[in-house]
Parts: C-alpha cells; sequence; structure tokens
C-alpha cells in the first residue's frame, strides 16, 4: 500500500539523517513558509528573519487536497498511488538511491507548491499529448537532467521517462513497489 510504503520511506529517511549526526535545515523565506516548520520549532514567530537557517521535518498534509482538479480539466484518470503520493505530505523533496542511479521525490512544501505542481502536471501531460505520446505523470527527478521517474497513466506502472520521448522502461510495476525498492540518502534537500 503506498501510505505506509511512503511513511517507511520518509522515517528511515528521517533516521538515517540522525545515524549520520545531520539536521534536516532549510534557509527560511517568510513568503515561502511551510507547515514542515512548525514540528520543529513551537511557534515560527515574527523573530526569524529571511535566510536564518531553521529545522524542518517531513509532516503530514492536513489539508484534504486531492488531483481531481487535474482529473477533470485533462479528462484523466490519475492513477490512485500518485495522487495519494503528493497529498500525504507537505516535505522538500527526498533524495533516494536505486540499482539505476540517484533520484529526488519530488514533494510539495506548501499549498501553493501544491497548486505550483499541479500546473505543471498538467502542462506535463498536454505536451505528452502535443507529441503524440502516452500519457505520463513525473513524481521523481534523476541526477540526470534529461530523465525523469513517470507513472504511465493507463498502466499505472513506473517508467523511466527522457523528457520529450516515449518512455521504454519499466522500473517497477506500481508506485508502491518502486518506492518499497528505494534507499534513502542521507543529504539535504534545499527549497
Amino acid at each position: 500500500m503506498i501510505t505506509q510504503a511512503l511513511d517507511v520511506f520518509i522515517n528511515k529517511y528521517i533516521d538515517l539523517m540522525r545515524e549520520n549526526n545531520s539536521q534536516l535545515l532549510v534557509d527560511f523565506d517568510e513568503e515561502w513558509t511551510s507547515p514542515c516548520l512548525d514540528i520543529c520549532r513551537e511557534n515560527v514567530s515574527n523573530s526569524v528573519v529571511t535566510g536564518e537557517t531553521l529545522e524542518w521535518r517531513p509532516v503530514r498534509q492536513d489539508v484534504a487536497n486531492s488531483m481531481d482538479n487535474i482529473a477533470s480539466a485533462l479528462e484523466l484518470e490519475i492513477p490512485e498511488e500518485l495522487s495519494i503520493f503528493f497529498t500525504r505530505y507537505y516535505s522538500l523533496d527526498l533524495p533516494a538511491k536505486t540499482e539505476r542511479g540517484e533520484l529526488s521525490l519530488i514533494q510539495v512544501w506548501n499549498q501553493h507548491d501544491f497548486e505550483r505542481l499541479q500546473g505543471n502536471l498538467i502542462a506535463h501531460v498536454l505536451m505528452k499529448r502535443r507529441l503524440k505520446q502516452p500519457e505520463t505523470l513525473f513524481f521523481a527527478a534523476t541526477d540526470d537532467d534529461d530523465f525523469i521517474v513517470s507513472i504511465d497513466c493507463a498502466s499505472s506502472k513506473v517508467m523511466l521517462e527522457q523528457i520529450g520521448l516515449t518512455p521504454k522502461e519499466t522500473l517497477a510495476e506500481s508506485l508502491t513497489e518502486f518506492i518499497d525498492g528505494l534507499t534513502p540518502l542521507a543529504k539535504s534537500s534545499s527549497l
């Protein structure tokens, strides 16, 4: 189940950072706040200034977000696992590795970031349609800027996708299977 796979991965990431005596740190931006900051600090108050380094932590979304507006706008069925993936946590991107290399699981930092992500996903699907390629939705960036990791909307398989081309390589049969196979990396993320 995707919720369990994501919860386990995030807990492993947090534990790994602790084991490496690494803190989850981010430079505060008063115009780009996040619920991730509140869990590590009792009150992000007016005394915090832009540029100050604060601890952060992935936190469950407390808003009932959904991908229904994308599905409606595109007349496309969004794979349920992907919808849950993007609506479960607020977080910075999560670094991980597979047998094939390193990647970052794309996450949303706040509600505005969630809305921005949806716009990017819509643009991605429109590009795929214009190119007359199977529709996919991305959820991870690789260490090679020419490739992303996406879900095929028809099959829900996880694919390695070269930007602008039809995905040819299946990485996993499901998003749950893919996340279960990831190893978190002890790297700090940034905004």
